[in-house]
């Protein structure tokens, strides 16, 4: 069948970074990395220090989407796909207006059912399709070997229940993009939660979006990203 030769889930997530879970399929195993070198823990760190206000992201409440969608003439004979990371991780300080988190790339998660469902997707890949986008995904378009984390600052967070936008600067595949988010926050004493999303293109990256059959069967540049994060204070000892 030309939609096995040519599963458009090899090249799903070309940009990505980024609920329920079709188990056997879905799931990959742990990483076991302790995040980024990179990533500013001293910085928040410092801010408890000071007796200022730190959450820390709950990866079990939050969830990021990436859904990218097929195109060219016989996009028919491919899928759409959407992506997940159920691995979000950061911390945030609202009263700084600032927050950073990383997504752990080898942990994103391809086609949940349920994920599909609330996207409106209208085809359903198999598990062979899936596992192969998913190998696909890590190895030949992400890399995460040599580029295991996406990274996401933010600036702009609102102290109090409120609705904009942000300014993230997003760090995939070794590039660092500026990209606008539409976001709505809402704080209390002991949690920070904020939803939104914003859209990419994978160009800005540097990475070209598959195209094969001289462009009849391809994937859009542009990929859609929503998010929900949901964080708990710290308290005790900066650690």
């Amino acid at each position: 069948m030309i939609e096995r030769r040519f599963p458009l889930g090899i090249i799903a997530v070309l940009a990505t970074l980024l609920a329920a879970c079709a188990a056997q399929v879905a799931t990959p195993p742990e990483s076991g990395r302790r995040g980024p070198a990179e990533f500013p823990d001293a910085h928040y760190r410092e801010l408890r220090a000071q007796g200022r206000p730190v959450f820390r992201v709950d990866p079990s409440l939050s969830l990021v989407v990436i859904e990218v969608r097929r195109g060219g003439s016989l996009a028919q004979f491919g899928h759409d796909h959407v992506v997940a990371s159920h691995d979000v991780t950061g911390n945030i300080a609202p009263d700084e207006g600032r927050a950073d988190l990383y997504v752990p790339l080898d942990a994103l998660v391809v086609d949940e059912p349920a994920l599909r469902a609330e996207a409106g997707f209208d085809t359903q890949p198999d598990a062979d399709d899936i596992a192969g986008t998913r190998r696909n995904m890590l190895q030949r378009v992400l890399d995460t070997a040599r580029y295991p984390y996406a990274l996401i600052a933010v600036t702009d967070i609102g102290a109090a229940d409120d609705t904009g936008q942000v300014r993230v600067a997003l760090t995939l595949h070794g590039t660092t993009g500026p990209v606008v988010a539409a976001a709505q926050w809402d704080r209390t004493a002991e949690e920070f939660s904020v939803a939104g999303n914003f859209a990419i293109a994978q160009t800005q990256f540097g990475i070209t979006p598959l195209a094969i059959l001289g462009g009849a069967v391809s994937v859009q540049d542009r990929v859609n990203v929503s998010f929900r994060i949901r964080a708990h204070r710290l308290h005790g000892d900066a650690r």
